[in-house]
């Protein structure tokens, strides 16, 4: 989705006309029109108040990602009072296993970067899967999709927290992009 495309969508689901929301920032209707068909983009200042008037984050209404939803329920946990059992390999297995028992089925996922064409250039000149593999040193975490039935969420559990997402699209095949990383089903579930 385009930054216009997110904001006509949130502009209608707020229930607000392009007259009314341009009242609320200050600005002209055309100047509305002309962000929603992608003729140009608001100043930080409105990109704020429009994150905010919409309650999601700038980097939503940026990023041309649409697989996520611009919510998100962030929980703090302490991974230490879980233990693995049965088909668990780990900790972050069993948080997330407690944390929805309900769910039909939870996919580990493997992640990782999707790189630029520059970066790409770069990790193949130094050494292939370098960049990717110091991305995996610094984000010490699991991955997970929950398929709750009529929904999928993808789920990450950390150390300190469980932040969970629900996806526009069931994520239905075995690898699948996802903003800017790369996800895979491991081999097994939960």
């Amino acid at each position: 989705m385009t930054l216009g495309e997110k904001l006509k969508a949130a502009r209608k689901k707020a229930g607000l006309s392009q007259e009314e929301l341009a009242k609320k920032l200050s600005v002209s209707r055309q100047a509305i029109t002309k962000w929603e068909n992608n003729k140009g983009i608001p100043d930080v200042e409105n990109l704020k108040a429009l994150s905010t008037l919409f309650d999601v984050s700038v980097d939503y209404l940026l990023s041309d990602a649409d697989d996520l939803s611009a919510q998100i329920i962030r929980e703090p946990i302490d991974i230490a009072q879980y233990k693995k059992s049965g088909k668990e390999r780990g900790r972050f297995d069993a948080a997330v296993r407690a944390k929805y028992p309900s769910a039909k089925v939870i996919y580990p996922l493997t992640r990782r970067r999707k790189l630029t064409t520059w970066e790409s250039i770069v990790d193949f000149v130094i050494q292939p899967g370098t960049l990717n593999a110091a991305d995996s040193l610094r984000d010490l975490s699991g991955y997970y999709v929950v398929d709750l039935g009529d929904r999928h969420l993808l789920v990450n559990v950390s150390k300190e927290f469980v932040e969970s997402r629900e996806l526009t699209a069931k994520f239905d095949k075995r690898k699948q992009v996802i903003g800017d990383n790369v996800f895979t089903k491991a081999p097994y579930t939960l």
